[in-house]
Formats: structure tokens, sequence, C-alpha cells
């Protein structure tokens, strides 16, 4: 690994719903921070125990979605993959979710928290499925108020999590309305589809997902502004604790 850019974070912490939603959602992003030195986690919050086309899979779809996302992981330059373990399509954004996932940017202590977006998209429902709705709501309750609250989950505390203050949320999945950050990933194209191809238990035509995939990073670069030919990926970009902060406003 590079050293890192010294206009990047050190670390990046990313959380997704299911196994695979974060390949799709911002991998080509990540792959330009790993290239950069910078250090990512991801922190899937269910087992993905719903997902998958074929019955023979049942028995082993959990260890085979997490080996799935392992080696997606990797072939990003992403050694850490955490598990929550929650069920597939019944996530919440519970105080049992929100205390684990302050619990994680505790113990991390990230620069930037890239989780997916917490409001619906109604141009394509697929983007908002209820787990991914769960996970952006939990991560933006955890950032604030609890994260940075001393007295919030104070057993924490008590195990040497102390409060931080996040300084960037960044949200993917989302309504393109709240789009304000694009990412040029062009170089990382073919890294991203690789990694989203590590999941075949998902995609049972991978050549009709490899075009729709490339076809949407085109799309989100025209979106942008970017030369005909780019591809990017989108976020919403939020300002946690910057500058202009002022504590409880």
């Amino acid at each position: 690994m590079s050293e890192p850019d010294p206009g990047l974070p050190e670390r990046v912490l990313c959380f997704a719903a299911h196994p695979d939603d974060i390949d799709f959602g911002a991998a080509g992003t990540i792959a330009g921070w790993t290239a950069a030195g910078v250090e990512v986690v991801y922190c899937i919050m269910t087992d993905g125990d719903a997902g998958g086309f074929d019955p023979a899979h049942r028995a082993e779809i959990i260890a085979m979605r997490h080996e799935e996302q392992r080696r997606a992981a990797a072939l990003m330059g992403v050694r850490d993959v955490r598990f929550l373990g929650q069920r597939d399509g019944f996530l919440e954004p519970s105080h049992e979710v929100i205390k684990q996932v302050v619990a994680l940017i505790r113990e991390l202590r990230p620069g930037i928290v890239l989780a997916m977006h917490p409001e619906r998209n109604w141009d394509r429902l697929q983007k908002s499925h209820p787990d991914h709705l769960a996970c952006g709501e939990a991560v933006t309750r955890a950032v604030y108020p609890a994260l940075e609250n001393p007295y919030a989950y104070p057993e924490l505390a008590d195990e040497g999590l102390l409060a931080y203050k996040l300084p960037h949320l960044w949200l993917y999945a989302g309504p393109s309305e709240r789009e304000n950050h694009f990412v040029d990933v062009t170089d990382h194209v073919e890294q991203k589809l690789a990694a989203i191809r590590v999941h075949s238990s998902q995609h049972p035509d991978l050549d009709a997902m490899d075009r729709t995939v490339r076809g949407f990073l085109r799309d989100t670069a025209l979106r942008a502004g970017f030369q005909t030919g780019r591809s990017a990926e989108a976020f919403h970009v939020v300002t946690v604790n910057g500058p202009r902060t002022i504590a409880g406003f």
C-alpha cells in the first residue's frame, strides 16, 4: 500500500445492509482510497440469509455470502470486514443496532463514515430496500448525537470506547436530488465489476449485471458534468463536525 495522501482521511468505515451493497454503491471510490493509502473497513449489517436464487444454497448461504464479501473486499484492498449478524429483511434502526454502530465508530475513529442513504429513491425503488433505509437511519442516528455524547450508552465509555466527533458522513444509493459529490471512478471500473462478479450467488445473469452497472456509472458521470465516456459514483456528503459546527446546533 502506498503512503496516505495528506488530503485524505487515514481511515474510512463503510456500512452496508447486505453483502454486495457496498460493491454496487461505492467500490470504485473505495478502490481509489485504498490505492492512495487509506485504510478502509467494511461493516455489513445483515448476514444476507434471504439472498440468492438457488434452493440448494439455503443451508450454506450465510457462509457463502460472508466469503463472497471478504473476497470482493480484498479486490478493493480492504482487509477488515465486520458482520453485525442481523437477519436479512428484518434490519431496523433499533437501539441494539445503533449501539453496535456507535461502538464500532468509536473503536476505529474514522475520518469518514460511508453508509447507505436513509431516504427512499422513488425513481428506482430497488435502491431502497427496507434494509438499506434502516442501515442509513441507524448510522445517521448513531453519528449524531450518540457517537459524540459521552452519556449515551455509558457502558461503552466504561469499556474504553470514548465519545468521538465524526468529521464527515458520506451516503450512497440515495435519491439523485440529494447528490452533492461525484467521484470519477473511470480508472477503477474493471476492479469494481470484478468485485461485483464475486457475488455470483446473487446474480444469475452476470453479463446483464455488467452492462447495467457500466450504464449506471456512465449516466452518473453525465449527471456530474464529466467528460463523455467517463464513469462516476455519486454521494450525499454531510459535514457533521467542521470549522463552522457549533455543539448542539
